[in-house]
Formats: C-alpha cells, structure tokens, sequence
C-alpha cells in the first residue's frame, strides 16, 4: 500500500471566510480526527495533497501527517470535499488508523476480458456498480480488485458474492449486490403503418374515427 508524508500546521481560524483565505493561498482545510483525542483543525498544501491522493492507492493511501513539525499522525483521507465545478479539493477529513486494527474501504472493481454472450449474442455488457466496500488491514487493502467476466453468458449477472476471494479482505457488501450483467440489445420499435382503403382506381378512402355515426363517404342520417 502506497505511503506518503505530508506536512501540516495547525489552524485557529474556522468557518467559510476562513476557509476561503486558506485556499487562496493554496492551503486546503482538513480535520484529523484521533482515536480517542479531539479533532484537530489543520491545513495541508493543496498541491502535495493533490499528489498524495492521486497515487496507485488513490483515497486509500497510507498518509503520516506531521503537524507543526512534532506530532504525527498516521491516517487515511475519508470525505473529501470537492469544488463542483473546478474539481480542486475544497476540505477534507483525515481518521487516524493503525496498521494493526482493520478499516473500512472502497475499492474500484476492474473488469477483463469480452463476455460470452457478447462474443457470441451480440449482447452487451452494463456496468451495474464499479467500486466494492471492503474491511481489510490498512497494509492488506489492494490498490484495485480484478474481475475476469469473459465466462459471462447473456443474462447473467456477476454479484458480490462471485467477486475472487483476496487475502486478508472481506467484502462488506450484501453478497446478493449486483455489480454487472450481460444483456441483448432491444429490438428498435416498428412505427405503425395505419392500413388505408382504396377505391377501383386505387384512390385512399377516408375512414372515419372509430364510434363515428355513419358510413365511410356518407353524411349521418337526420331525423
């Protein structure tokens, strides 16, 4: 599993306006929260936290943060907050861990090889659910889980339960979640083709609306 270090002061100042000057300056407001302490309030470097998020272990990265210098603190990013339109990581909350003690984690499904019933049915593959959450010892937990589907005929469905077994992960999943499954296209609709009357010389015939009084090419009857 991926280990970074990050460095991080402390911070008094909370609030949104307070937020927004730390991100001015290229800091990020986080929040470490300790096992049995208090929340600490800190900031981090916007780009070294970018750089230690985006590793192979992604969210699930091994990160010692060293406040002001003295203290530090071995943890994993959990809730991250992102600008929704910029994508920059706005805040986030750091759990302190320990290698010994499992945690809980998401990690991102990667699935292989063409499914039977695509190779042979012309069907198709839709992805149903890409991550599975998992409890695994923070050093155990795997940076990605590989599924190979090519034995994968039309209809079926792949759920938690067939996912391959990893050492020292269990999957915390309910065992019925589907993940994937393999369908036939639909067949597109055919418009409707109304029937039309013709006379001797091939001419359509006006067909009144069903429940109209009379016959085709006659005025209703007055009393």
């Amino acid at each position: 599993m991926e280990q970074v270090t990050l460095s991080a002061q402390t911070r008094a100042a909370i609030g949104t306006s307070a937020s927004r000057r730390l991100r001015r300056q290229g800091l990020v407001p986080a929040t470490v929260y300790g096992k049995h302490g208090e929340p600490k309030s800190i900031t981090i470097n916007g780009r070294e936290l970018y750089s230690a998020l985006h590793t192979d272990a992604g969210r699930n990265a091994l990160i010692t943060v060293e406040i002001e210098g003295d203290e530090k603190v071995l943890a994993v990013a959990r809730e991250v907050q992102r600008h929704p339109v910029r994508g920059e990581i706005t805040h986030l909350d750091l759990i302190q861990i320990s290698l010994d003690v499992a945690i809980a984690a998401e990690v991102a499904l990667e699935f292989v090889g063409t499914p039977l019933g695509v190779r042979e049915d012309g069907g198709f593959v839709e992805m149903l659910s890409t991550i599975v959450n998992i409890s695994a010892l923070p050093t155990a937990i795997p940076s990605s889980i590989v599924v190979n589907i090519e034995d994968m005929a039309t209809g079926d469905t792949l759920k938690v339960s067939d996912l391959p077994a990893v050492e020292g992960v269990e999957y915390t999943d309910d065992v019925d979640h589907p993940l994937v499954t393999v369908l036939l296209p639909r067949a597109e609709e055919e418009e409707p083709v109304a029937a039309l009357l013709l006379d001797e010389e091939g001419v359509p015939i006006e067909v009144p609306e069903e429940g109209a009084e009379g016959e085709a090419g006659e005025e209703p009857a007055e009393e």
